[in-house]
């Protein structure tokens, strides 16, 4: 049988985490009792907070492909587990913008904290060429999943 060559170990490597990091996703959301969209639009909103952005309802749907009514009931059932609040906006106080609560933050640390800590401690090990490699690895592999078929 012929051996794959470093490229395709890198892959599969890449795959076996993606598994195990959706497995970790998924026994969070299952011990907060939370769908795994619930866990995706928390983090759609961690990223856009991140970067200063205001995530509206409509920017949420269109970031997790699902449609008003369904955006509609994810938000109002994050809200009432408290994961998540609607506020005004702060450019434009007519528009109403969803904001993670500091308890999901929290939530979040305290399950994925670990693996976080792990994975920056790892990273820590490389120098800055090494790590603008990665960087450019997995920026490039995200860019063609988000292009789909």
């Amino acid at each position: 049988m012929h051996k794959p060559g470093p490229e395709m170990e890198i892959v599969h490597l890449l795959r076996a985490v993606t598994v195990e990091l959706g497995l970790h996703t998924a026994r969070f959301a299952n011990r907060n009792g939370m769908h795994p969209t619930d866990v995706r639009a928390l983090i759609a909103l961690m990223d856009a907070s991140r970067a200063g952005e205001e995530m509206t309802a409509g920017r949420l749907g269109a970031a997790l492909g699902i449609n008003s009514a369904g955006t509609t009931a994810l938000v109002d059932r994050l809200e009432r587990a408290g994961h998540v609040r609607r506020v005004r906006g702060e450019r434009d106080r007519r528009k109403v913008v969803i904001e993670v609560s500091e308890e999901a933050v929290e939530l979040g640390w305290a399950h994925f904290g670990p693996l976080i800590g792990r994975a920056v401690e790892l990273l820590r090990g490389y120098d800055e060429r090494e790590l603008a490699s990665i960087r450019g690895f997995l920026g490039g592999v995200r860019e063609a999943a988000a292009q789909g078929d």
